[in-house]
């Protein structure tokens, strides 16, 4: 009997890796170091292939983190370092009901105040910003990942010295580039 129970413990491992086997992971090659990044397709699969097609264009090669705010988020993917908005695809509707929250280390969709506006900014969670969620009423910000390997990298790019360029606040002042996100799971 103890072998049987033994036997079984042993395939957990297996059949919680199996459950998220259709979970991709990325890293983030910054100028300040690697972020590695598990993402949530079982439970946003809209949001993750938006965010995989940009992957696969290259098209995050360049933009920069943009808006650094600490004990909040750092929040980038949409513009290059001379701070010019890049061209995006259609939105994607906001998944924000998935019942993943914005706690620190997740990977969350930046939006307008239209919830199904999200394209290809993203934003990585600081610290647990909960009120981010989704609650009746209000729409919330859709989570589609989480930080695995890096999180120390994302406290870094936080503390970076920002200021205002144009119309923009919370810029850091020295570039803080994406240079490439590279699918790292096989596909």
């Amino acid at each position: 009997m103890l072998r049987a129970i033994l036997f079984c413990l042993a395939l957990l491992p297996g059949l919680a890796a199996a459950e998220g086997a259709n979970n991709p992971q990325v890293v983030i090659r910054t100028s300040e170091g690697d972020i590695t990044l598990q993402l949530f397709a079982d439970k946003a699969p809209l949001t993750v292939e938006n965010f995989l097609a940009y992957v696969e264009d290259g098209f995050y090669n360049g933009t920069i983190f943009h808006r650094v705010i600490p004990n909040f988020m750092i929040q980038g993917g949409g513009f290059s370092a001379d701070m010019r908005e890049k061209p995006t695809l259609e939105p994607v509707a906001n998944e924000s009901k998935n019942r993943l929250h914005n706690t620190r280390g997740t990977i969350a969709m930046a939006r307008t105040n239209d919830p199904d506006s999200a394209t290809s900014q993203f934003f990585i969670n600081q610290r647990n910003n909960l009120r981010l969620d989704w609650a009746p009423g209000r729409p919330g910000y859709t989570v589609f990942g989480e930080v695995i390997l890096g999180m120390d990298v994302v406290d870094f790019i936080a503390t970076a010295p920002t200021g205002k360029t144009g119309r923009f606040s919370d810029v850091p002042q020295t570039p803080i580039v994406i240079e490439a996100i590279e699918r790292v799971d096989g596909q």
